[in-house]
């Protein structure tokens, strides 16, 4: 009798602690795998709380900005780990529907009216300034031919540029100097500016009418030259043609000394 108490007993004790771990490993199970699913569902949370809190930031940034953003700019007012693309894109797609959209100029962000709403704001639309037919032409050079310079400008038009009329195109912002071409006495080039995509609502200067649109608009005559064409401002620019950049310092004291002539605006096309 003795024998079998003393090889029971044990087995007992074992047992006893097998059934007891048992026990604790199913009370806590439930509770752990709770944990992780509370943890997740926490982390989810946190997740969609930031992208909103960051789309807020964003929203607020666009509308408080006096000029279109670039990515660059929000970038540096939102937290390091934000895809931005991807701000935007939700952004974008949340006002679809409204009377103000988010889109995108020149590689820049703003804000903007829908385009169907054109009809109902035309009376509280700014009027902008009339430009002459010698402003005009001028103006569809440089953006067709930029870079070019002031020579080639008025070869292409036939008559001289008056200082009046890229007067008027630098007062409006929608021509700037570029640089100065690589030949002989270096003659400043000139472009477009930022201003200029804007507002004609360019993403690129790519997105200029070409030949066909411009028929379509009646701004063409039906009986063109055979050889005539519009340029793509989007080509490379030739080897003889290339320009070394003005810096901000030059370009400006260019347009001082620009502006300063004395030139009469009437006395030239």
């Amino acid at each position: 009798m003795s024998d079998e108490t003393t090889t029971e007993e044990p087995a007992d004790a074992i047992s006893s602690a097998i059934s007891a771990l048992r026990e604790r490993a199913a009370h806590q199970g439930p509770s752990v795998v709770a944990d992780a699913e509370a943890s997740e569902a926490l982390g989810v949370h946190l997740a969609v709380n930031t992208e909103r809190q960051n789309l807020r930031v964003l929203e607020a940034l666009l509308f408080a900005a006096a000029e279109p953003l670039d990515e660059e700019t929000l970038i540096g007012r939102l937290p390091l780990e934000t895809n931005i693309q991807d701000l935007l894109a939700k952004l974008q797609a949340e006002y679809a529907e409204r009377g103000v959209h988010l889109t995108e100029v020149g590689g820049r962000w703003r804000f903007e009216t829908a385009a169907d709403l054109a009809d109902v704001l035309v009376e509280v639309k700014q009027e902008p300034r009339k430009l002459s037919q010698a402003a005009l032409e001028t103006l569809s050079i440089i953006a067709y031919h930029q870079p070019v310079t002031r020579a080639e400008i008025e070869e292409i038009r036939g008559v001289a540029v008056s200082r009046g009329t890229l007067d008027l195109l630098f007062e409006l912002r929608w021509v700037r100097p570029r640089g100065r071409r690589r030949t002989p006495g270096r003659p400043v080039t000139y472009g477009t500016t930022q201003a200029f995509m804007e507002y004609f609502s360019l993403q690129s200067i790519g997105d200029l009418p070409g030949m066909s649109d411009l028929k379509a608009a009646g701004l063409l005559d039906a009986r063109l030259p055979p050889d005539f064409s519009v340029p793509d401002p989007t080509r490379s620019v030739e080897p003889d043609l290339l320009e070394d950049p003005l810096s901000d310092e030059e370009a400006h004291a260019f347009h001082v000394d620009f502006m300063d002539g004395d030139d009469d605006p009437d006395g030239a096309a």
